[in-house]
């Protein structure tokens, strides 16, 4: 157990090296269970549910490298919609995400996965206008739809707009995190959603369970009428279980 420990934390930090770890991992929950632990221990141990830790102990072993052929276990083919630009009706609801896949008769469910301080990533610090490296409070959730992973999404905010405020405390933050933030005298200008596809990190491939697939980055920056940037939303989808339609600006319908 100490060992499947280490690799789920290695897994989440390094961005190469994922396929020893998986290995690593799945020997490590063998000799578990061969030892007399139930999955149902190594899950609550593990922090997942027990049929991640069955896709877990299934997964590609990695002898020989060869890529992987699909998942390890059927799953019902979801498409989320994540309209580009995000529907004003949609941005001021409760949450974006549950709007959306109601809408699209979808079951939601999210998750709050970390609340705290963590070094600015080069495109989080560009964003925001601080150095990478640099402190930002992020707020990161996890989202499913039919049971099926979709989407991670971390908001981050400059310490020096957030740190001591709601925004930085435990738990989901409500009527709306927009409604919070001008309730801080900030107001909003004007907001850019930037798409980019890449391959995934092993941490996010971990939790989205998309082996071998990419994610699409969509990182949506608000600025408020003093020209500060209040708010980079990050959202990682699962590239295969999306759609992205996206609208023209009224008034605009030239062809």
């Amino acid at each position: 157990m100490e060992r499947a420990h280490a690799a789920s934390a290695a897994m989440a930090s390094l961005q190469g090296q994922s396929v020893e770890l998986s290995r690593i991992r799945r020997a490590a929950i063998v000799a578990a269970q061969d030892a007399g632990i139930r999955q149902d221990e190594i899950a609550r141990s593990l922090g997942v549910t027990p049929g991640r830790v069955s896709q877990m102990k299934k997964a590609v072993s990695g002898e020989g490298h060869h890529a992987p052929t699909g998942p390890v276990e059927p799953r019902p083919r979801v498409l989320v919609e994540r309209a580009l630009p995000t529907p004003p009706t949609v941005r001021g609801s409760q949450s974006l995400y549950l709007t959306e896949a109601e809408r699209q008769g979808l079951t939601p469910e999210r998750k709050m996965l970390y609340v705290g301080q963590e070094p600015a990533s080069d495109h989080v610090g560009a964003a925001l206008r601080v150095e990478p490296g640099d402190a930002v409070i992020a707020r990161r959730k996890m989202f499913w739809a039919n049971d099926v992973p979709v989407r991670i999404a971390t908001s981050f905010f400059r310490v020096d707009v957030a740190e001591n405020t709601r925004l930085d405390g435990e738990g989901f933050v409500l009527q709306t995190l927009q409604a919070a933030i001008e309730e801080m005298g900030h107001q909003f200008s004007h907001a850019t959603e930037t798409l980019t596809a890449r391959p995934p990190t092993p941490y996010e491939s971990d939790l989205l369970d998309i082996a071998g697939e990419w994610i699409v980055q969509v990182l949506r920056v608000s600025v408020s009428t003093d020209d500060l940037p209040i708010h980079a939303l990050e959202t990682i989808c699962a590239a295969s279980r999306h759609t992205f339609p996206i609208g023209q600006v009224t008034g605009s319908d030239q062809f």
